[in-house]
């Protein structure tokens, strides 16, 4: 089944987000070649693809898993948790309908 992992940023987060950001792709990239990985990618906190200094307030993961525990363990090990980016994280089943 499909999840929604979301992690909202604590303030002032960025440089720890870069940080860990080569650890979390990595990550991503091998949901990605198991053919799991929907889609993903940080929401900027400015209106804008490049944020710049303004940074980000969070992360959209959507992901297959076999349960909402395994997807729940999954995020619990993801660098911008255990590294201190996300102030908050939530996993939710997600129904695809389109496209």
């Amino acid at each position: 089944m499909l999840y929604a992992l979301m992690g909202e940023d604590t303030p002032n987060s960025l440089d720890k987000r870069l940080a860990a950001r080569p650890a979390h792709l990595a990550r991503l990239q091998a949901l990605a070649d198991a053919g799991r990985l929907l889609l993903a990618g940080p929401m900027p906190a400015i209106d804008s693809p490049d944020p710049g200094p303004a940074g980000f307030v969070g992360s959209l993961i959507v992901a297959e898993f076999a349960s909402q525990a395994e997807a729940e363990a999954w995020m619990v090990q993801d660098p911008y948790v255990t590294d201190g980016v996300f102030a908050s994280t939530v996993v939710r089943p997600f129904k695809r309908v389109l496209p």
